[in-house]
């Protein structure tokens, strides 16, 4: 059965950088061995988040692309992937655009803005993935 998490920004440290959550969120990912693609709502938020996977520490490398740049994509385990590029689907999705993901995967993760009038979007995907019957769960981070 496929699965949905919400992360819902709670502590203060991600209220204002929300791609912090998501670096953390893929380098969880990454320690557990996930091939991860990660839905970028435009070329600015994956140009960024890139920039943040290149942060990780002096003793730490997440091997990550934007998709479409290389011709490895498939080589690497995560890939940030712009709406205009058709990334192939990985078994874990992390979504950062306004739409709910369509099939393929195994598991999708969704950032909940820490603004309660911006998590509108967020409630109907939460009943979207409900009704094709998905495993939900909610983190506070």
């Amino acid at each position: 059965m496929p699965r949905a998490d919400f992360y819902l920004i709670a502590k203060p440290r991600f209220h204002g950088e929300p791609l912090k959550l998501v670096r953390e969120l893929v380098r969880k990912a990454w320690a557990a061995d996930l091939w991860t693609l990660v839905l970028a709502r435009d070329a600015a938020q994956a140009e960024e988040l890139d920039d943040l996977l290149w942060d990780t520490g002096e003793d730490e490398f997440i091997p990550h692309q934007i998709a479409g740049r290389e011709v490895q994509d498939e080589d690497t385990p995560v890939l940030i992937a712009t709406p205009d590029v058709d990334a192939p689907m990985r078994p874990l999705v992390l979504n950062l655009r306004d739409a709910p993901v369509a099939g393929g995967f195994e598991r999708v993760l969704e950032v909940v803005p820490a603004d309660e009038s911006a998590r509108g979007p967020l409630r109907e995907r939460w009943k979207h993935y409900k009704a094709l019957g998905f495993e939900l769960n909610k983190h506070d981070m």
